[in-house]
Parts: C-alpha cells; sequence; structure tokens
C-alpha cells in the first residue's frame, strides 16, 4: 500500500525555538501517573506546584517585547493586520490548515480561553498564522476553520510563502517539511492590548490537558484586561493520568450503553474524529468498509474492532451524531465517545485517524497512522492485525529484570543490555565506554527524546527490532536534550528491550552530525559508523531493512 502523503503537524526535531532576545528551550510531553484533582479554591502556591510538576502542560513562558507586526488574508478573503486589534487582547497561534496532531489541540484551547471569560470573552481576539509552506492557498485556512467550527470564532490568516517565512521568522517559529510531513513550532503567543507580547505557551500532544490549557490562556488574558475579569473555570493543574488498555473501564457508546474496554481479549481501536473527513472525503464509507473486518472478527478469527470519536477536541457536541447521522448503514462495531482525552492518552494516539492493537493482557502490538500512511485496504489490515498476533512484542514490564524469551542465551555483552531494559543511564562518557566494550558487535543508537512525536511514533518499531535481532545485534539508546525527569517516566511507557543513556547533540558529534531528532545511528563491529538515517522509521520494514544492510551484512 503506498503511503498518502500529506502534512502532519510535529514538534520541530530538537523542539529549540529561539526567540529574538528570548532564548526558550522547550520541554514536552511523557506521560504521568499523578492524578488529578480539581479545586477552584486551592492556594497560588499549591496550583504553581502542581503546574510546574505537570510535564502534559507547558506553564508558559513570561515574554515583554512588541509584537511583530503582520497583513495577511483571513478565511474570508479580507485582510487581517494584527495592528487592527490594539486595545484587545489576543491570542496567536501557528497552525498549520492540514494538521491533525497539535493544532487542533491548540484552537480547542483558544476557543475554550475565550469562553471561560464570559462576557470578557467579546475583548479577546483569537488569531491563527498558517504554518504550512505547501497549503497557503485561501481554501486551506477556510477548510481548517470550518472543519472545527471556527469560521466565526477567529480569523485565520495565509498569504504568499515569502511573506509567511518573514512573519514565521519574526515569531521565531520553526516550518520544515521532512519526508513529506510538516513540522512546526507549536506556539501560542497572549499579546496585551498595548501590542507587546506577554506569555509564550507550547501545546503538548496530550488530549486530557487541553481544558487545562484553555484555563491558562484564559488566565494569562485576564491579568492583561481591565478589571481582572474571574475566569470560570477551577481546574487543578495536576497531571491527569491517562487510561491504559491494562486498565478496565467503559466509555460512553454512541446510540446508548456503554463499550467495555481493558484486558480480558485483544482488541482493535480506530481513534478518529469527524474533521478528519476534510483529509479523508470518504471518511464515511471507509467507516463503513470496516463492517467487513467486523464481520470477519465477530467469526472469533481476529480481534473486535472498537472505533473511539475523541470528542475532547470535536467541534460541538453535535458533530458526531450529525457525521453518523449521514451513513448510509449503522455500523456494525461499537463507537465510544471520549470526552476527556484519557482514553486517547492511555493508548498514547499521537494522531487521528490511528489504529492501535493491544494484546489480551494490554500490551501495545501493532500502531498504524492513518493520517500520514493512508487508509488502510481490509486485506492489508487483516494481514497485519494477524501478523502482530503471531509474533507479540511482549516487552517486559518496567522494573523487571527478567531477559525476554526471544532474547535468551544472548551473548553476555547483549544480555548485559537486555537485563538493563528501559533504564536511563549515565552520561555520554558512559555511553562511549559502552560501545567500546560492544566491539566485535554490530551497534544501533537510536538518538531520541521524550519530547519528540517522531520518536514516541517509531519507539515501538525499536521494541520490536530488538527483540528480533537482539542476540546479534546491540540496540542502545540515547536520550538527547532531554531532562531526566522527563525521560524515565517515558522510558516506563514506552518499553524496549535496552537501555539508554544521557547525551546532547553536540556530545553525540563524534558519533554523527544530529541535524534532527530521532537520529539511528549503525556502528560496524569494528567500531566505525557506516550509516546514519535521520528522521522517522515509518514502517516496521524500513526499519529492519536498514538493521539487516547495515548491522548484519
Amino acid at each position: 500500500m503506498t503511503k498518502r502523503r500529506s502534512p502532519l503537524a510535529r514538534w520541530l526535531p530538537l523542539a529549540v525555538v529561539v526567540l529574538v532576545g528570548v532564548g526558550v528551550i522547550v520541554a514536552a510531553i511523557v506521560t504521568s501517573p499523578a492524578p488529578p484533582s480539581a479545586s477552584s479554591s486551592a492556594p497560588a502556591s499549591s496550583l504553581g506546584a502542581a503546574l510546574g510538576s505537570n510535564p502534559n502542560l507547558d506553564p508558559g513562558t513570561p515574554l515583554n517585547r512588541p509584537a511583530p507586526d503582520f497583513t495577511l488574508t483571513d478565511q474570508f478573503g479580507k485582510r487581517l493586520s494584527l495592528h487592527a486589534y490594539r486595545g484587545k487582547v489576543v491570542i496567536l497561534a501557528f497552525n498549520d490548515p492540514q494538521c491533525t496532531t497539535l493544532c487542533p489541540l491548540t484552537t480547542t484551547a483558544m476557543v475554550d480561553a475565550k469562553r471561560l471569560l464570559g462576557a470578557a470573552g467579546s475583548q479577546v481576539q483569537l488569531l491563527g498564522v498558517s504554518a504550512n509552506p505547501s497549503a497557503t492557498a485561501l481554501k486551506w485556512v477556510r477548510a481548517y476553520s470550518r472543519a472545527h467550527g471556527m469560521t466565526y470564532q477567529w480569523r485565520f490568516g495565509t498569504g504568499p510563502l515569502a511573506q509567511l517565512k518573514r512573519i514565521w521568522s519574526a515569531y521565531g517559529i520553526g516550518v520544515e517539511i521532512q519526508h513529506g510531513l510538516i513540522d512546526h513550532t507549536p506556539a501560542l503567543y497572549v499579546i496585551d492590548p498595548q501590542g507587546r507580547m506577554r506569555r509564550l505557551f507550547m501545546t503538548q500532544m496530550n488530549y486530557s490537558s487541553v481544558p487545562q490549557l484553555g484555563q491558562l490562556l484564559a488566565k494569562a488574558a485576564s491579568e492583561l484586561l481591565p478589571g481582572h475579569p474571574p475566569v470560570r473555570s477551577g481546574l487543578s493543574y495536576s497531571a491527569v493520568q491517562g487510561i491504559a488498555p491494562t486498565a478496565h473501564t467503559s466509555l460512553p457508546r454512541f446510540g446508548g450503553g456503554s463499550v467495555p474496554l481493558g484486558p480480558g481479549r485483544p482488541r482493535l481501536m480506530l481513534f478518529f474524529a469527524t474533521w478528519a473527513a476534510e483529509d479523508f472525503p470518504h471518511l464515511k464509507q471507509q467507516l463503513q468498509g470496516l463492517d467487513g473486518y467486523a464481520s470477519a472478527a465477530a467469526g472469533g478469527r481476529l480481534p473486535p474492532l472498537t472505533a473511539v470519536d475523541e470528542a475532547s477536541v470535536e467541534p460541538s457536541a453535535n458533530a458526531l451524531p450529525r457525521f453518523l447521522g449521514g451513513l448510509t448503514h449503522r455500523l456494525s462495531y461499537p463507537v465510544g465517545v471520549d470526552r476527556s482525552g484519557r482514553i486517547a492518552d492511555g493508548y498514547e494516539v499521537q494522531d487521528l485517524p490511528w489504529l492501535v492493537l493491544v494484546s489480551s493482557t494490554g500490551r501495545f502490538l501493532w500502531y498504524y497512522d492513518v493520517s500520514t500512511q493512508g487508509w488502510p485496504a481490509r486485506p492489508w489490515l487483516i494481514h497485519q492485525v494477524r501478523a502482530a498476533l503471531s509474533h507479540p512484542t511482549a516487552i517486559k514490564a518496567p522494573g523487571n529484570s527478567a531477559i525476554p524469551t526471544p532474547l535468551a542465551d544472548s551473548p553476555a555483552p547483549l544480555a548485559a543490555l537486555h537485563r538493563q531494559a528501559d533504564r536511563l543511564l549515565g552520561s555520554v562518557g558512559a555511553l562511549t565506554a559502552r560501545l567500546h566494550a560492544l566491539r566485535g558487535y554490530p551497534v544501533v543508537v537510536n538518538a531520541w527524546a521524550s519530547w519528540c512525536t517522531p520518536c514516541q511514533k517509531e519507539f515501538p518499531l525499536f521494541a520490536s527490532a530488538s527483540l528480533r535481532y537482539g542476540r546479534q545485534v546491540a540496540f542502545v539508546g540515547a536520550d538527547t536534550n532531554d531532562s531526566a525527569n522527563n525521560a524515565q517516566p517515558f522510558l516506563n511507557h514506552h518499553h524496549v528491550s535496552y537501555p539508554s543513556y544521557q547525551a546532547t547533540s553536540g556530545q553525540l558529534a563524534s558519533l554523527a552530525a544530529i541535524e534532527g531528532l530521532p537520529t539511528t545511528i549503525f556502528i560496524n563491529p569494528a567500531g566505525k559508523v557506516v550509516y546514519v538515517h535521520t528522521g522517522q522509521y515509518e514502517s516496521q520494514g524500513s526499519l529492519d531493512a536498514d538493521v539487516q544492510s547495515y548491522a548484519l551484512h
């Protein structure tokens, strides 16, 4: 099957945003086990402590400098200038109009922020600037606004590419095309009535933190408005725990009843939102086409299919009923409604639509990003599900020092790596010593970071490859430009059969130039780098092919 090369908004590699006069290093997401606790009367100190310890929520960076002016064309074809909104607080986002990852989270939080200010929301203007160099036409900003129910809730500007590039540069927005996908800095600026940037926020890839971000934006706007109008929300800023497939739970079922989730049987899950129809014009027919898979599963030959509407980022409560009401017949499989985002976070959804296969014990066996790789044909999907079930990636739980069965009887140097699976070890010096000790074996070094969305997506591929080749090839991780506080929780939720070492991209330069994350370095048994792969591995086959070409041969 061919990959559909449509853009996908993700965090820029190395995720370092540099503003003129202000250096801002942006951290990003890991799943935290801390439970939520709502209290509107919590003291400021406890709120600040919760916010500071929440890895899924950027607390915002204070700024105080003029916001660069710009003039673009909005979704109505009208002239849009930043200076026209002097006297109002402006919340300005840089969005890819074809984005299916971070941008819908960003715009949902923006709308929430204005709503939380009540009547004072009339003094707040929501603005967007297109951040996709291959989708600068007016039709794209119009389509995004319409799909997300924002046509009359904001003004989304675009213009000639040269003009957009000047604006991106003025605001420190990095925009790149990598492997046909769009990476851009997911920045939100809060601008005061005098036209000065007062706070910078970075959207995290975490569905359940969107309401918290909306509250943060509302509070930042309130502080800049006369009289500091109250924010109609009392959410805690503590990290909200995702509900993983290892936990028994249920979702409301569209049409009535509930959808049980959790261990006990393998499950194929499809996460989607109705606005994905902008990318997939035949989404209704494609959902109905999955009835064929559901019919095969009913015979017990395949795991049952459950669809989940990510209601946390739908434009309205009526979006799903209106969408499914347009089907020619009722779906034969259940559709659950995830209003909190906790199911999507627990199942590690990074894009929409998104397929994930989980085992009867709640382990992840297979991911598929429909948005970037195209809608799967039924025979291909069935083949992938059966293959994943017949060769499950049974990664050990964190803290268990037992070596997974496929790696039993590995040579001593490789078995030592397997016993340290999921651990975050020393610095680059320790990594260098480890590579020296592994002379005589081919080594695959994967440079990654917890905040890097492409890294998250390819981790299951490395988990699978390291199990199948780990008796001959040494796999080692290099946690790059990251903090241990973020990296270790990430490893606790993204299991691989080898350890990682902490380093900076500069420290890894002696091995290879790190131009972006993820980067994978192949070293032969003599200790010589023979190949460097920059960017995400998009399929198991592409990673396996490189392991076979550069490590085993």
